[in-house]
């Protein structure tokens, strides 16, 4: 059959120049004589695979000095009880709750502290981004969390919240490096790598310094204590090795196609095509406040749960993979990262509009 386009949320789509490299590293990582998946990583081969894979995460950002840059396990739900255990100094803390990600990371925090839900879009199924530009922030407040892109629902911050001198935590991803960003502006910058950047089984904090002590929340295992990775460069324990070196890899392709500012270009040219088609149809429509629109995640719908399905299932049998929106949701849901050629969001189109022509 070859390649499909893969629309899947995640694990998702990686550059087929990266997947093609390792391949031929796979048995042989280069003349070493054993593959990166069985190396040790106390071995200096593979202390320079994860430097490297630091310092162009760092060109690509622009990360300063002051932060550090962890490789850790748990995917981005286990940042949920990290964070409040390693920042919840005063036991209070914001959220703002924009999908069921951000919402889990509230119910989560509340288990350590005092966690307030300081703005909401569920009153609309998250189909918008509430205004942030004046919250009730907690003057006692330790940070203010959001999810800056919304993977289920589609929708993304474009103007980052004011949150009035507080310490900005963002869980970024879904969006992780899909455009330039400004660092400074938050305190902690994490996502899990699945979506944007590599497989599954890693997620990349970027914190700042300062947040990063021994002043943790009394009980909290070592393994979860911030401190205990950025003392050890990422390598306390065995790392999940495999998923650092893609992840590097993924970086070099970035570095090559020009940096985050041409990749945003590229992204917008993609979810163009896409958005442009279904403010124009007469069968599909999006689900998000125009506004608010995510680059990498495009929920839509027909309307009829019937027609919905029989979408899904011809899509597939077309060579489009994993359509389907998220079960809480239903519909149909387009994830199209850095890695989805425009060539995929093209053939997406055109298959709309077959399906459109034959079923109005």
């Amino acid at each position: 059959m070859g390649r499909v386009y893969n629309f899947s949320a995640g694990p998702a789509v990686l550059p087929e120049e990266v997947l093609k490299e390792a391949a031929e590293e796979m048995m042989d990582y280069r003349g070493c004589g054993m593959s990166v998946m069985e190396m040790s990583h106390r071995s200096k081969t593979y202390q320079t695979i994860i430097d490297e894979a630091e310092a162009d995460l760092r060109e690509l950002i622009g990360i300063p000095d002051n932060y550090k840059v962890l490789f850790l396990q748990g995917g981005a739900s286990q940042q949920f009880a990290m964070i409040p255990m390693n920042l919840m100094k005063n036991k209070v803390a914001d959220y703002i709750v924009t999908g069921q990600w951000a919402k889990k990371a509230w119910q989560e925090a509340s288990k350590y502290g005092k966690a307030n839900k300081i703005a909401s879009s569920e009153d609309k199924t998250f189909s918008y981004i509430p205004d942030c530009s004046d919250l009730p922030v907690s003057e006692d407040a330790d940070y203010v969390y959001i999810c800056e892109n919304n993977t289920i629902y589609g929708t993304k911050f474009k103007t980052l919240p004011d949150t009035k001198g507080k310490t900005l935590v963002a869980d970024v991803s879904s969006c992780f490096l899909s455009e330039p960003v400004d660092i400074t502006k938050y305190g902690v910058m994490y996502g899990g790598v699945q979506k944007n950047i590599g497989p599954a089984g890693v997620v990349i904090d970027i914190i700042r310094e300062d947040l990063i002590t021994e002043d943790v929340l009394p009980g909290t295992p070592t393994m979860l204590q911030y401190k205990t990775h950025s003392d050890a460069g990422s390598l306390y324990n065995t790392p999940p090795a495999y998923g650092i070196y893609i992840c590097g890899k993924v970086f070099k392709w970035l570095k090559k196609m020009g940096g985050l500012a041409a990749v945003k270009e590229l992204n917008e040219k993609k979810a163009a095509i896409l958005y442009d088609y279904l403010d124009e149809s007469r069968l599909f429509k999006g689900t998000v406040r125009r506004e608010d629109r995510s680059l990498m995640n495009v929920p839509f719908i027909t309307g009829s749960e019937e027609l919905d399905a029989k979408f899904v299932k011809e899509a597939k049998e077309a060579g489009l993979e994993s359509l389907k929106g998220h079960r809480s949701v239903g519909g149909m849901r387009a994830s199209i990262y850095n890695a989805m050629p425009v060539a995929g969001v093209e053939k997406l189109v055109e298959f709309m509009k077959k399906f459109e022509a034959e079923n109005v």
